[in-house]
């Protein structure tokens, strides 16, 4: 039999299914991590059968290894999905959605008016293109002191995760009875000090350059550590509250819903547990 030297059904591999904008548009991006078209729209294929298997196994979706590899498999002018930034996270998962089960996604929910359990359709099309950036041109002014922020690296967000989960287990260990007071102590001591440095992490690796008034830029990782150390409780108090403001402004947006018993409106919250968002 003649070996043939193209797959005669590469023709019937997948195709991108939708194009969207990233809510960055492209900005963030570390060089080479994504080549965007001149369109600047982003083509997003459907899921294979590995990349369902992957977004259904714990530990990938726990370490965010799961996630990083549907990205670059639906999307595949992504390159290093590690590097993606935070505000884009969201948004690519919704649209590797869409384009692998279509735009309408169910979702069981409670009529705050008539207390009426219901399930109802959304149209993922419509979340999707309510997904906002924050402003990066607004900064942070203090001191004589110009910070100006940024989305954090995936990778970043998910080490946060990951240690949010830890901390969790640190509290439940606190609330057991059966440890001595200075053993809660001492462990309530170690949780602290991992929450004051998951903090700093967070401000850290959301800090694009603290620029001084001499016009110097500094956007050395360790130094701005230092600086925020070292600086006036107010600076990174001031800080944590545009980052709280910015995630404000980068979270789904609800939709808005007619109950089926009562009729009145209300809103309804795409909740993002990506073990069920895939199912």
């Amino acid at each position: 039999m003649e070996q043939q030297s193209q797959n005669p059904l590469a023709g019937f591999f997948r195709q991108p299914i939708i194009h969207f904008t990233l809510p960055s548009k492209g900005q963030f991006w570390l060089d080479g991590a994504l080549s965007l078209p001149v369109t600047g729209e982003l083509p997003v294929l459907s899921m294979t059968t590995k990349d369902e298997i992957t977004i259904r196994t714990p530990d990938a979706l726990l370490n965010g290894a799961g996630i990083v590899s549907i990205v670059q498999s639906c999307c595949p002018n992504i390159t290093d999905a590690w590097n993606m930034p935070s505000i884009d996270v969201d948004a690519l998962l919704i649209a590797i959605r869409v384009a692998s089960y279509g735009s309408n996604m169910d979702i069981e929910s409670t009529c705050p008016h008539c207390k009426a359990k219901n399930e109802y359709t959304i149209n993922l099309n419509q979340v999707l293109g309510n997904i906002t950036s924050p402003d990066y041109t607004n900064t942070v002014q203090m001191n004589g002191l110009t910070i100006a922020m940024k989305p954090q690296p995936y990778f970043s967000v998910n080490k946060t995760n990951m240690a949010n989960f830890e901390e969790q287990r640190i509290l439940d260990t606190i609330r057991d009875d059966s440890l001595s007071d200075e053993e809660k102590s001492a462990r309530y001591q170690t949780h602290l000090q991992k929450l004051v440095d998951l903090n700093l992490m967070v401000m850290v690796d959301s800090t694009n350059y603290i620029q001084t008034p001499d016009g110097n830029k500094v956007s050395n990782p360790v130094f701005i550590a230092e600086f925020y150390k070292s600086a006036d409780r107010a600076i990174p108090k001031a800080v944590r509250t545009w980052l709280e403001e910015a995630a404000k402004v980068a979270a789904i947006k609800p939709v808005s819903i007619d109950c089926d018993d009562c009729h009145e409106k209300f809103d309804l919250s795409v909740v993002f547990d990506y073990a069920n968002f895939f199912a």
